[in-house]
C-alpha cells in the first residue's frame, strides 16, 4: 500500500459522499466558538501568571 493511495482513501473517508459539508456547522459559528474559547484560555492562562 503506497502512500497516495493511503492518502486518496483517508481523503474519500472524509468526504463521505457528501463533499465534507454539513449543513448544521457554520463556518461562522465554529471560529467564533473557538475565538471565544481561546480567549477565554488567554484569560486564565494571565490570571495564573500574574506577578505577586
Amino acid at each position: 500500500m503506497s502512500l497516495t493511495s493511503t492518502a486518496q482513501q483517508l481523503v474519500t473517508l472524509a468526504e463521505g459522499g457528501e463533499g465534507g459539508n454539513h449543513e448544521s456547522l457554520s463556518p461562522y459559528v465554529t471560529g467564533a466558538g473557538a475565538f471565544i474559547v481561546l480567549i477565554l484560555l488567554l484569560w486564565i492562562t494571565t490570571r495564573f501568571n500574574r506577578d505577586r
